[in-house]
């Protein structure tokens, strides 16, 4: 991801942290309850991932507040599960998706996450340690909700627990509800149903992403809202459920529905942005970017729905000694709040409300979590303006949209059969 440099002067947890390491962190880590400034003696963590969080910025703050230098290794989500099952020590960190846990796990490369060692565990938002919204509703279970798979019974075990225990598979970061991008100046009406990427009145005109995983449960969503399928479980379906669905997308291929099959962001960005594409898959730091470009674009509601994911921090077993200080440092500074706001501004919404929430202006928190109309102007990560006064977020707040999530990004049983039949789809 291309980003600008924004470096921000010494702030007063900065200025604290400094003194800390001036006066040889003679108190040991935790002091004034911050992270350890690693400066006098540089530490390199290699995080590997995709890279819709992989910004500079984030990477010159934590250089700023901890003295780590950041080394990032993007790969598309795919890559990410087998860089983690084939090279795991070729990484300090892995930033997954909860989807991708079931492929990881039973590997038995990646640790249990010592919750007794994050600083605001106890602030996470629920969803993830409970399966539930911070109001007490439960979140939908189709697909890989994260609670199936936020914790090990022990460490280094290769399979999931039931309940909650002390060891997390992954320390959550961002999470979305998404839905289906679209250009409203080239469409001219209203869009309100999944259904739509299927209309023959949008043909070579639509994409969906081409990650088997993510992009069957946006099928599941078309097939649902059209009336063509009903699943038990759209998020575990049965080899009938899959042949259906698939059947229906290579019909749509061959009558050249789809301009497009994108698994990077920034493809489904250049395929919106030059209208080549005006109803698609796609992610929340796309429709941010495409409008940092000054092309309308919309992350549209759909009345049947969101399709939800969440992505998190996870440690390889290799990892020991220092470097593992050094890790759960970093985890507790992202936790801290600078980066929650940061990646608030991207459309995201992080894993402790609370720390972000005093890391942002009213105003802003008003626009990106309540729902409010803004303002005054709405910035990007990067400083780039993308909304002015009186605009209201696609969707509206965090409980209206976290509220109506459908499903989740899905590994399923079935999941070397539907992997199959959908590049049988993809090469059809």
């Amino acid at each position: 991801m291309t980003s600008h440099v924004n470096r921000s002067g010494l702030t007063r947890r900065g200025f604290l942290q400094a003194a800390t390491a001036v006066a040889g962190l003679a108190a040991g880590p935790g002091l004034l309850g911050f992270p350890t400034v690693h400066a006098a003696d540089p530490v390199v963590l290699r995080i590997a991932g995709t890279g819709v969080n992989q910004f500079q910025q984030l990477a010159d703050k934590a250089k700023e507040e901890l003295g780590i230098t950041i080394q990032y290794t993007s790969l598309v989500s795919d890559d990410v599960v087998k860089r983690a099952v084939t090279q795991p020590t070729s990484f300090d960190l892995i930033d997954s998706e909860y989807w991708m846990l079931k492929k990881i796990i039973p590997s038995g490369n990646l640790r249990g996450m010592d919750t007794k060692r994050i600083k605001y565990y106890d602030d996470i938002v629920p969803i993830f340690t409970k399966g539930e919204l911070p109001d007490g509703k439960q979140v939908a279970r189709q697909g890989t909700a994260p609670i199936k798979v936020s914790y090990l019974p022990s460490e280094f075990d290769k399979t999931f627990a039931n309940e909650p225990t002390q060891w997390m598979t992954l320390i959550p970061t961002v999470y979305n509800a998404d839905t289906l991008g679209i250009r409203p100046d080239l469409i001219n009406r209203p869009i309100d149903s999944w259904k739509e990427l299927l209309n023959p009145e949008f043909k070579s005109k639509a994409a969906i992403l081409n990650i088997p995983s993510i992009g069957i449960m946006d099928a599941a969503m078309v097939m649902e809202a059209s009336g063509e399928i009903r699943y038990e479980d759209k998020g575990n379906m049965t080899r009938e459920e899959i042949d259906k669905t698939i059947q229906v997308l290579i019909d749509a291929k061959k009558q050249k529905q789809f301009r497009a099959f994108w698994k990077e962001f920034n493809e489904s960005v250049n395929l919106m942005a030059s209208g080549e594409v005006v109803i698609q898959s796609m992610w929340s730091p796309a429709v941010t970017k495409v409008r940092q470009m000054g092309v309308p674009c919309i992350y549209q509601p759909l009345k049947e729905g969101y399709r939800a994911w969440a992505a998190g921090l996870g440690m390889p077993k290799h990892v020991s000694g220092k470097k593992l200080d050094v890790c759960y440092d970093f985890i507790n500074w992202y936790l801290s709040g600078w980066v929650g706001a940061f990646l608030n501004r991207q459309g995201y919404y992080t894993a402790v409300l609370s720390t972000a929430k005093a890391n942002m202006d009213a105003a802003e928190w008003d626009y990106w979590m309540e729902g409010k109309p803004s303002q005054g102007d709405i910035v990007s990560p990067t400083g780039d303006k993308i909304e002015g006064k009186d605009a209201v977020r696609d969707g509206g707040s965090f409980w209206e949209r976290m509220g109506r999530v459908a499903c989740w990004n899905s590994v399923m049983d079935e999941d070397r059969y539907m992997v199959r039949k959908w590049n049988e789809f993809i090469a059809a």
